[in-house]
């Protein structure tokens, strides 16, 4: 919703919501468009899509539409697209400068993207759980080094024709008071250790030494798990 308030879509504007998970940018986008315009929704997980799918008959909302696909092997036609939105999602994508290149293609002229990303030092529990798996002989690549800074959005925006880029910096960390829920978040996430053959005493082993360093940092509150996200809109032309 907040990357959606920041796109200021209009009536009768036609959206793509790249990674649209269960639709929640999407559909907040639908709403604003209203009638006159149309959004698309796409996602390669067909259960988040159901989801999406029984959120707008529960709305009865008729201008927007979710399609399964690949966001790494979408076929975008040209100047399509008023607004392309990605959510959170960016980081997910195989190749995100090609990505940026497909979607300016897909706009029309003085069309704009909107997507949401992390700082490289964010969620700062994610940099400690690298840090400590590193110690394992196990060394996973930040995946918000690409975009972690404002300089470096600029850069790469531009490189690719973009025009206008704006950048909102918000503040979504919390306090963090479950360990168990943060070394879970984290081993389970694609970045990090679903492929790695560890034997069970070596897992464990390594979540004591997460829990250990979280403890080490931890304040009365708990640890402050800082989430700086960035929200990012460009022009073509």
């Amino acid at each position: 919703a907040r990357l959606v308030q920041i796109s200021k879509l209009r009536s009768g504007q036609s959206v793509l919501d790249v990674a649209t998970g269960t639709g929640l940018a999407a559909i907040a986008a639908a709403q604003i468009v209203g009638p006159t315009g149309y959004v698309l929704g796409t996602d390669f997980s067909i259960g988040m899509l159901q989801q999406a799918q029984q959120k707008i008959k529960a709305l009865g909302l008729n201008n927007i539409k979710f399609e399964q696909v690949d966001a790494d092997e979408q076929a975008l036609q040209e100047s399509r697209y008023d607004i392309i939105l990605c959510s959170s999602a960016i980081v997910y994508l195989t190749d995100i400068p090609e990505s940026l290149c497909q979607w300016h293609q897909a706009l029309k002229p003085k069309g704009l993207v909107a997507f949401s990303c992390l700082a490289e030092s964010s969620p700062s529990a994610s940099v400690l759980f690298r840090k400590v798996v590193s110690r394992y002989g196990i060394n996973i690549p930040n995946p918000n080094k690409l975009l972690g800074t404002p300089e470096r959005c600029h850069q790469i925006l531009e490189t690719i024709g973009f025009e206008k880029v704006s950048i909102v910096t918000e503040q979504f960390g919390l306090y963090l008071q479950d360990a168990e829920a943060g070394w879970t978040g984290n081993a389970k996430s694609a970045f990090g250790l679903q492929d790695v053959e560890w034997s069970n005493e070596k897992l464990q082993q390594c979540k004591q030494d997460y829990f250990a360093e979280i403890n080490k940092a931890s304040k009365e509150k708990g640890y402050w798990n800082d989430v700086t996200m960035f929200f990012v809109v460009a022009s073509k032309g």
